[in-house]
């Protein structure tokens, strides 16, 4: 089996051969050359390839040049920085200037990086969970001021969701760059959308950094309907689009949604090198309850319980990463619900779960283990050691369960479930929890109308009441995938094949 090794784990290695005593250029390159290919040993040319638009700096900021900036951004808005060849294995802070938290190293926030080339930042505008991304969900964000700074932030999630002239005043460019997951109740795309629309009105251009969308290969799911639009889903989109927020702000834009006909220049700044296909892993948790790729993948699925007497691990050390409830046996691990960051009043608080932890395989958690060491504590060693004991008897999503754009698609959200047991829409999960519960005498839809609301219909809880299989429940709704996907092509940015090249 061949290994992998970067471009950065060679030139560390070649700068270890000089400080060993190599005095010539053409010696150590031909040695280490020599080395890896006698080893096996194959370069990773895409690994540090894939640049998201905030890392673009030539496509941009000569575009915020004399201009008064507003940023819209939380703890997600991270852009790498070229390390010294001399201080390769130097690990930058795990904080910067903020107190905005970064989990990889050799990366800076966006605020310090525009800051750092002398961009006028007068502002800044933080979405639901604050700035730095630790409210609990649904929880009103006060505005406030950043103390290193003295800029005000300015909450979108608090007594309003919609910019104010007040917060625009003085402002001639607002620059986005907020990390999202590809799902359409996740309400960063309706901050996007209340964004431009506020700019547009003011006369004052909008520029959106994108970045990938870890569940791109996924489109599925009801499209939602005019009677269930709220702020988690203001547009006639499937849960699962297949789409970064780049491309939606085009068809926000392009297709007429927004509540003004006033215009102003919005600018989109691809991720270079990546395609439809990519994988991308998100350097940082876009949100309290979703610390690792696993959550991610499982939140389309698991996010529809917030609407029933099931619990998706709020108030454990697995959000998002299991369902749980206090009678009827889901399964076999036993977990606490507690209050802590990120859920101070969780469903089930203080009191054990019969929980099923859909949660990655043994060598997919190691790497959680170390990446999210900080949220560790005794409880998690057992749960996470439980975890490991624990084999998932859930089946593998078929062909019916993987929508996705074609084959190419397909292949990377096969890919995807190594990372859980479920990926995609996975509607199975949810029948045969309903039928779990149900024996119980407990009720399983708490909240029907927020349930209906994230559906964007009220015709999946209905099917879920009538005893519909899961192939009866997506055929329902296949015709609007079909047309979604035709009206959503004009604005797509990434294909299957073509990449973006680095401005």
């Amino acid at each position: 089996m061949r290994e992998i090794i970067t471009p950065k784990d060679f030139l560390r290695f070649v700068i270890s051969v000089f400080h060993n005593g190599l005095k010539y250029t053409s010696l150590c390159l031909g040695s280490c050359l020599g080395l890896c290919l006698g080893m096996g040993i194959s370069f990773n040319a895409s690994a540090e390839a894939l640049k998201v638009g905030a890392e673009q700096f030539d496509a941009y900021v000569p575009l915020l040049t004399d201009k008064r900036v507003a940023l819209v951004v939380n703890q997600s808005a991270l852009v790498s920085y070229p390390e010294p060849l001399n201080s390769l294995d130097a690990t930058p802070n795990s904080a910067d200037s903020h107190g905005v938290s970064s989990s990889s190293s050799g990366t800076q926030h966006l605020l310090d990086a525009l800051l750092n080339r002398n961009i006028n930042v007068v502002s800044i505008m933080s979405p639901e969970h604050g700035f730095r991304g630790d409210k609990d969900a649904g929880e009103k964000v006060d505005s406030n001021t950043d103390i290193q700074t003295g800029l005000p932030i300015h909450s979108l999630y608090g007594t309003t969701k919609k910019p104010t002239a007040a917060m625009l005043e003085n402002i001639d460019t607002v620059v986005f760059d907020i990390q999202d997951v590809g799902v359409r109740f996740y309400t960063y795309l309706s901050t996007l959308h209340y964004v431009i629309e506020a700019a547009f009105e003011q006369g004052i251009d909008v520029i959106v950094l994108d970045r990938p969308n870890p569940n791109i290969a996924y489109v599925d799911g009801p499209i939602l309907t005019p009677p269930f639009t709220s702020f988690i889903g203001m547009h006639p989109i499937p849960v699962l689009h297949g789409m970064t927020l780049g491309e939606l702000a085009n068809m926000i834009v392009g297709e007429g949604w927004l509540g003004t006909d006033k215009r102003a220049k919005l600018t989109i700044v691809p991720v270079a090198n990546y395609t439809r296909t990519t994988s991308y892993s998100l350097p940082t948790a876009p949100s309290p309850n979703l610390p690792n790729d696993s959550a991610i993948r499982l939140y389309p699925t698991l996010c529809f319980f917030e609407g029933t007497s099931v619990s998706i691990g709020r108030g454990t050390d697995l959000p998002f990463q299991l369902i749980g409830h206090p009678i009827a046996k889901l399964g076999s691990s036993r977990i606490e619900v507690n209050a802590n960051r990120g859920a101070s009043n969780p469903k089930h608080k203080d009191r054990t779960l019969f929980a099923k932890i859909l949660a990655p395989e043994p060598n997919v958690l190691d790497s959680y283990d170390t990446e999210f060491s900080h949220l560790k504590n005794t409880k998690t060693e057992k749960q996470i050691s439980t975890l490991k004991a624990e084999k998932s008897a859930s089946p593998k999503p078929s062909s019916k369960e993987l929508k996705t754009d074609d084959k190419y698609a397909e292949k990377a959200a096969l890919k995807n479930t190594k990372l859980s047991s479920i990926s995609g829409l996975h509607i199975q999960t949810l029948l045969d929890t309903f039928n779990m519960v149900k024996p119980t005498g407990e009720p399983f839809f708490t909240r029907p109308h927020f349930f209906d609301k994230l559906a964007g219909s009220s015709s999946l809880r209905e099917s879920i009441l009538a005893g519909k299989n899961a192939d009866e429940i997506h055929a329902t709704w296949q015709a609007g995938l079909v047309n979604f996907k035709a009206q959503r092509e004009p604005y797509l940015l990434y294909s299957e094949h073509t990449l973006h090249d680095s401005k």
